[in-house]
């Protein structure tokens, strides 16, 4: 599953086709990149902060600023994942050397999607850029197959305050299955908020008790085998 979020960007920077195989430095920064994001959905920002420093030290060696901006970039997008919009500030301190995609995909992330040319964003999103109505967005959210892919969607909809509330539903689902703990205890404040603001006691009661048990931290009690 992880080499299937990545293979987008692991192709992008280290050229899947090419022969011979990429050097080293490529290999170590997509590496690094992914244990990066993993390491946020799962709620250890330290860890996520630390990988993404050493992918951008294994990219200083080729002096690609473009390359470090599209690894900013691609972190982040587990922020917008987890309903996470502060400002991608990583991103922001080397965009005026970003190329075309990068800059697409950083407007993407935004919600800045007027004028916005979809063939510069990964595949998946382009049902969703050139959606006409709401409806038809949430559709395609939902059609999206990888599930990182399918949450940042959700996450950008959110913030662009479109979403339905399959979606929602879709989202806790997504990052439940995956037990990415950031975005899914995002995800169900998000849907015990509205269970509440909708007076529906027993659905806020119930998100309230998975934002429980997501937050605790779980300790083995089997006795050890005698």
């Amino acid at each position: 599953m992880q080499g299937a979020r990545w293979i987008a960007f692991g192709c992008l920077l280290t050229a899947c086709s090419s022969t011979p195989p990429p050097p080293d430095w490529k290999l170590n920064a997509v590496s690094q990149i992914e244990h990066a994001q993993t390491q946020w959905l799962e709620g250890d920002s330290k860890s996520a902060d630390l990988a993404l420093s050493k992918a951008r030290a294994e990219i200083a060696r080729s002096g690609r600023v473009d390359l470090v901006a599209r690894a900013q970039l691609a972190v982040c997008a587990t922020h917008v994942a987890s309903l996470d919009f502060s400002p991608c500030d990583g991103y922001q301190r080397v965009a005026v050397d970003a190329a075309a995609p990068e800059v697409a995909y950083s407007r993407f992330l935004a919600g800045d999607w007027a004028g916005l040319d979809a063939r510069l964003l990964p595949a998946h999103y382009a049902a969703l850029v050139g959606s006409k109505d709401d409806t038809a967005a949430n559709r395609a959210v939902a059609d999206i197959t990888q599930p990182l892919p399918r949450l940042i969607a959700a996450g950008v909809l959110f913030r662009q305050t479109r979403s339905q509330p399959a979606t929602f539903a879709l989202a806790v689902d997504t990052a439940s299955q995956q037990g990415w703990r950031r975005p899914l205890l995002a995800w169900l404040e998000v849907e015990r908020q509205r269970a509440l603001a909708a007076g529906d006691q027993d659905a806020a009661a119930r998100a309230a008790r998975r934002i429980e048990l997501a937050r605790t931290p779980q300790t083995a009690t089997a006795a050890e085998p005698r």
